[in-house]
């Protein structure tokens, strides 16, 4: 039988605000729209779990999703839905 993977919200990085690259791009130079829908993560370092906003961007004519939150001061986790 073969087991299947589901999606979940996984993290793909945590950087600084103003200065973190995601989807090939600095994320902050993009406008963020809220969907809102929220999702529950983990601090891929600490453990500590965070309910995060989810986002749509549109980068190159392209819409990405994600979901971010501050872990501490201009701190910033992001997370995606994949397998």
């Amino acid at each position: 039988m073969k087991i299947y993977k589901t999606k979940t919200w996984q993290h793909i990085t945590t950087g600084t605000e103003g200065n973190t690259t995601i989807f090939g791009v600095n994320i902050f130079d993009y406008e963020w729209n809220a969907t809102g829908e929220r999702v529950a993560v983990k601090d891929p370092l600490y453990g500590q779990d965070y309910l995060f906003p989810v986002y749509k961007v549109i980068i190159n004519n392209i819409e990405y999703e994600f979901a971010c939150g501050e872990f501490s001061n201009c701190v910033w986790g992001f997370y995606e839905y994949k397998y």
